[in-house]
């Protein structure tokens, strides 16, 4: 039961800290004291050095004439300069983590792929040092049976190496 009185908490708590700045001005200014105050109340007018937090521009400014209106990018803080939201960081982290997964895949895959390519040259390269060394090679044929290669099977064997090497061994 405790426990699920302390995950009420900690969502209403988190919904708390998501809704409110999005409806209220906040304040940031020192007091006599020296001390840093935030609130959402205004402050002394005494305050010189006091400043508004996380205030958004208006998207359209009236003038003297309906030209004077300007567009909502110009007047919208940047997106680098705006702190973000916990969803935003959660999401920028999820994004982070996948694109890393992503790469690790992708290296990984690139590895394996390399490795075949290593490993077909090299047997490429066993067998045509076989097939050019004038002895007897056998292969099997479609009953089972061990058969040895003529000139032009061994021939044929050996355009099919250089082939394979020169495609594997890039």
């Amino acid at each position: 039961m405790t426990m699920n009185k302390a995950l009420i908490f900690a969502i209403a708590a988190v919904l708390t800290a998501t809704v409110m700045p999005a409806h209220a001005q906040t304040y940031r200014w020192k007091d006599a004291s020296g001390k840093i105050v935030i609130s959402d109340k205004p402050p002394p007018a005494s305050m010189k050095d006091a400043r508004s937090i996380g205030v958004r521009q208006p998207s359209v400014v009236v003038g003297k004439s309906d030209e004077t209106t300007t567009d909502k990018a110009a007047d919208a803080p940047k997106a680098a300069d705006a702190p973000k939201t916990m969803a935003e960081k959660e999401a920028d982290f999820k994004k982070r983590q996948q694109e890393a997964r992503d790469k690790a895949s992708k290296e990984a895959q690139d590895a394996s792929f390399a490795k075949e390519r290593k490993d077909a040259c090299e047997q490429a390269k066993r067998n045509l040092n076989a097939i050019e060394s004038n002895q007897p090679i056998a292969q099997f044929n479609d009953k089972g049976e061990r058969q040895l290669l003529d000139d032009n099977q061994r021939q044929q064997e050996r355009e099919r190496m250089l082939r394979i090497m020169q495609e594997a061994c890039k």
